[in-house]
């Protein structure tokens, strides 16, 4: 890429640098916006063979697969390589043309594939034949020495997956079940979901402990701050202070005054009156 870059003059080759750069760090995780980028190196380098291939890539993870084809169609005729054949075929796959991409499976540009090229076609012709039903055939295209291989590589997981999903379509669950394990058994990283289909076949279900929908929290109520009135008669009244309503926390037999207890309260409030009055008299008594 480097190589290619050079065609053009430093300050451009730099901005195109950029964006092609941006295109590989969020191809995987953010498509859309690596595609925006792509557009960007489209426009100011659409000669250069690398900014086609990377555009042709970011259209395909977006599922624009009539962008993506053209775009890879310019860059094998700018470079004469066959290395991107599977992918046109999947492009062709996705464009609803699943003959198309068969027929490109017997094409001589496949015998000009590397190892990993070789299987990835296979993985389309077996997804072009499930694509028309054929699924005992999509079984077939996959049984291969490296699928039988216990050495694993780069494309083993998928291999092994892409197997067992065609089993299960064939109505081969029980076999479909032992290569989902090895396809999980090479497959640390993730690349495929052969963990989470096993665990369907086997009626188990994985729950997100850290997911807050998985489990609903009861509320929990919160202390109320309260404090405590002494009484005369040596029990303490708990009164809840942020209760607006705190007769509920009353005995009915708290809330009622007796009689007594009024006639009690205005004798006391008489006597204290008759006090004051006699008070004032002394006081006028000692002025004269």
């Amino acid at each position: 890429m480097r190589q290619e870059l050079k065609s053009l003059p430093k300050t451009l080759a730099d901005d195109v640098a950029r964006n092609l750069v941006m295109v590989a760090r969020l191809l995987d995780t953010e498509p859309e916006e690596a595609y925006k980028y792509s557009r960007v190196a489209l426009r100011l380098a659409s000669r250069v063979p690398s900014v086609r291939e990377a555009a042709g890539f970011a259209s395909y993870m977006t599922q624009r697969y009539s962008e993506a084809l053209t775009e890879f169609r310019a860059a094998r005729r700018m470079t004469g390589r066959a290395d991107l054949w599977p992918v046109m075929a999947d492009c062709e796959r996705g464009l609803g043309r699943p003959e198309r991409a068969l027929a490109m499976a017997g094409e001589p540009e496949v015998k000009q594939l590397d190892k990993a090229g070789q299987v990835e076609m296979r993985l389309v012709s077996a997804g072009a034949r499930s694509d028309l039903g054929q699924h005992d055939a999509a079984v077939v295209t996959l049984q291969s020495p490296e699928l039988a291989s216990n050495t694993v590589h780069p494309w083993t997981a998928r291999l092994r997956y892409a197997y067992a999903e065609a089993l299960i379509a064939a109505d081969r669950a029980d076999e479909a079940r032992d290569w989902f394990v090895k396809a999980a058994e090479a497959d640390p990283e993730g690349q495929t979901n052969a963990s989470e289909r096993l665990a369907e076949i086997d009626g188990l279900e994985f729950v997100d402990a850290l997911d807050p929908e998985s489990e609903e929290d009861e509320p929990v109520e919160a202390p109320r701050e309260e404090r405590r009135d002494h009484r005369e008669d040596g029990e303490d009244r708990v009164i809840f202070e942020e209760d607006e309503d705190v007769e509920e926390y009353y005995d009915e037999d708290d809330l009622e005054i007796d009689e007594a207890d009024d006639d009690e309260a205005d004798e006391v409030g008489r006597s204290r009156d008759d006090r004051d009055d006699l008070s004032r008299d002394d006081r006028d008594d000692r002025r004269d």
